[in-house]
């Protein structure tokens, strides 16, 4: 199925067909964003993402389903929580390009464009959009189904290796592959 997709630099919607996913990330024990056990936390799922084009650079999508805890105003997401779903997106993206590099936020940016309904799955979308030895920048956007963009984001991450983020056996106790099932391919 091929769904119409809103464009926003241009205000009109163009097809876009579905996107194959290469691989699911691993998620931790009890991280607030990707936590299996974290009773409080999003259990968001991240899929490496195939080209949409022959010249474009690799995605990672971040998928959640949000909870009524997860509110602003009624029926809302918490800004909040959309900022963090894009932070944790935009700073896993590098593992596409470094698989040993880990994004700790230097700085980020958020823009609000539509409201998000609670009664969705929540998918962002990011990318790497420059990349240094020391530190790496990213996009990325939440998009609601009928393809707008409902929030944007820009972050500039420090590289560090997991000894210098924790302590060394956080690969033996809280990052594993993630046991739900993985799409062949998924609409954006």
């Amino acid at each position: 199925m091929i769904e119409a997709v809103h464009d926003s630099r241009q205000g009109v919607a163009t097809p876009r067909p579905p996107r194959k996913v290469r691989h699911a990330q691993n998620i931790s024990r009890m991280c607030l964003v990707c936590g299996r056990d974290n009773p409080f936390g999003l259990h968001a799922r991240f899929y490496e993402l195939a080209p949409d084009a022959p010249a474009a650079g690799p995605e990672l999508l971040g998928v959640f389903t949000p909870r009524e805890e997860h509110q602003s105003y009624p029926g809302r997401l918490h800004g909040g929580v959309s900022s963090a779903i894009l932070d944790e997106t935009i700073g896993r993206a590098i593992l596409l390009l470094e698989p040993g590099a880990w994004g700790v936020t230097v700085e980020f940016s958020v823009r609000f464009r539509r409201p998000l309904p609670l009664d969705d799955e929540i998918r962002c979308v990011a990318r790497i959009t420059r990349d240094t030895s020391r530190l790496f920048e990213g996009s990325g956007e939440i998009v609601l189904p009928d393809g707008s963009v409902a929030v944007e984001a820009r972050g500039k991450y420090l590289k560090q290796t997991l000894t210098d983020i924790t302590d060394g056996d956080f690969i033996e106790r809280e990052w594993f592959s993630d046991p739900r099932e993985t799409p062949g391919e998924i609409e954006l």
